[in-house]
């Protein structure tokens, strides 16, 4: 007998998932346990694993498709049983607009000369396919259009309806030339276009907004001398970096002696570690760290769990890890919740310092900057040459107050600028 498999609630705060792409093809034979597509939650893209036997007999939806938590994703039953929709109660899922990118054969004829690859880098992935989304592909193919002679303006390069459209006007879609003139021409930067919201955006810009106007922020900061630190990682990657993997080879950076620093420095102020919880504040007996990673969608929290029980050579493996899923969204629901404290770091960008958006229900998030050598004033009020970095941070006035406040920046201050703190 015909069975619906329906669109399961995979995040805690999932209201619909978008299909992505089938990893099963109608007619295949479906196991307990096996993974029949790709979905996109509000949080990464998951695999949809189905609970029940038989033959995949109809694809439900397609890929692009928004799927509300318990509507119909698929029905599978038996070899050559003729599925009736109507009889299931199963209506159409309702399609994006611009679809998540589907990857389309790019033609042999496609392929470009030397001189005209930039003109379609970005739009080829990896595994030398055009990136395009369902839509695009179908009015290129209705206008006979050639996708591999298309610039995508979409996330990743992914050609777009609008692409498409524009070709058709005769307006360009090359990239711009490697070499760019110092003047302007007076171009416009980019076409024109309203760019679709997949489900990460929207929940971020859902709960930064709501962040933003329902925790009442403060901000502090202060500059840390981190040339110590910056040895202390010089030496020990000189020595760690040439090991193999096996025998604890592994590349440090900044951010792990930050993660560390920071889990230090909230048991020391573990009033920091906390949340509000409406009639009283929750005090959390263990930090888990939360770290702003950088996506092509935007922007996701994994969480190190314990953090202030692992040492600076875990925190580096179990973040290369974390960082991994997230870029190419196999972040579990669980790997991004629970976070007691966040840190947000743009010191690989040249900005010295800013104030992030509290990642509720945390009470604080960290914000670190780049460190730069300038001139400062030594003890013996000489001026030399010294290595500082500028952190601020945010916090939840409801829970954390100012002198609070500057009590974990004094405790983190004055674990970064004697590091060897953070290997006790």
């Amino acid at each position: 007998m015909a069975t619906v498999i329906d669109m399961p609630k995979l995040s805690d705060t999932m209201s619909v998932g978008t299909l992505v792409n089938w990893l099963k093809n109608e007619g295949d034979l479906i196991e307990s346990g096996d993974l029949i597509a790709e979905v996109e939650t509000d949080k990464a893209t998951m695999e949809l694993e189905a609970f029940d036997e038989g033959i995949l007999l109809k694809q439900v939806a397609g890929a692009g498709d928004q799927i509300p938590i318990g509507g119909a994703v698929a029905v599978i039953g038996e070899k050559d049983e003729t599925v009736d929709l109507d009889a299931l109660g199963v209506g159409a899922a309702a399609p994006l607009e611009e679809a998540p990118a589907e990857e389309v054969a790019a033609p042999a004829e496609s392929k470009p000369e030397a001189v005209a690859a930039p003109e379609v880098k970005a739009s080829i992935s990896s595994n030398g396919r055009v990136k395009a989304s369902p839509l695009a592909r179908k009015l290129a193919e209705k206008k006979g259009i050639d996708l591999g002679t298309i610039q995508g303006t979409g996330p990743g390069g992914r050609i777009v309806k609008a692409d498409v459209e524009s070709a058709t006007s005769g307006a360009t879609t090359s990239a711009a030339p490697l070499n760019i003139p110092v003047s302007s021409t007076g171009s416009a930067i980019a076409e024109d276009a309203k760019l679709p919201l997949n489900n990460i955006r929207t929940i971020i810009a859902q709960r930064l907004l709501e962040s933003k106007t329902q925790v009442p922020h403060f901000y502090l900061e202060t500059e840390v001398d981190v040339a110590p630190l910056m040895q202390l990682r010089k030496d020990l990657n000189e020595h760690l970096g040439q090991l193999p993997p096996e025998q604890g080879g592994i590349k440090l950076t900044v951010t792990d002696f930050i993660l560390k620093a920071t889990s230090e420095a909230l048991r020391r102020v573990p009033q920091v570690n906390s949340s509000w919880g409406g009639d009283h504040i929750q005090q959390h007996g263990a930090v888990h760290m939360g770290v702003a990673v950088a996506v092509d969608d935007g922007l996701v929290v994994p969480v190190i769990r314990d953090s202030h029980a692992k040492g600076v050579r875990q925190i580096s493996a179990e973040l290369k890890e974390l960082a991994g899923k997230a870029k190419s969204k196999k972040l579990s629901p669980n790997e991004m919740s629970g976070s007691t404290f966040t840190v947000s770091s743009l010191g690989m960008f040249p900005i010295n310092g800013f104030f992030g958006i509290i990642n509720q229900p945390n009470a604080g998030i960290l914000s670190v900057g780049t460190a730069i050598k300038q001139p400062v004033v030594d003890a013996n009020d000489n001026i030399v040459v010294g290595h500082r970095m500028t952190i601020g941070a945010s916090f939840d006035h409801r829970v954390v107050d100012g002198a609070v406040g500057a009590m974990f920046l004094k405790a983190l201050k004055e674990i970064l600028e004697t590091p060897a703190l953070i290997l006790l």
